[in-house]
């Protein structure tokens, strides 16, 4: 591949931006996208840092904030 085609896709992959597909796609790039966009859609909604995050694969993540680290000393 030569720097004209690896620029290009550079510039496609930092153009890309979240897409309601992404949740089904397989690769990288979407999967990162569509987690990012439930993380911060979840963490909007529930408005605490110590919040639970609803994964894309079904899972529970807890967010843990500073706070929370200096309540458990």
């Amino acid at each position: 591949m030569d720097s004209k085609e690896s620029k290009k896709d550079s510039l496609d992959i930092a153009g890309r931006i979240y897409d309601v597909s992404d949740y089904k796609r397989k690769n990288t790039l979407s999967s990162g996208l569509a987690k990012t966009h439930e993380q911060v859609s979840d963490t909007y909604m529930e408005g605490e840092m110590q919040s639970v995050v609803d994964d894309v694969d079904g899972k529970n993540i807890e967010i843990k904030g500073e706070e929370a680290e200096e309540e458990r000393q």
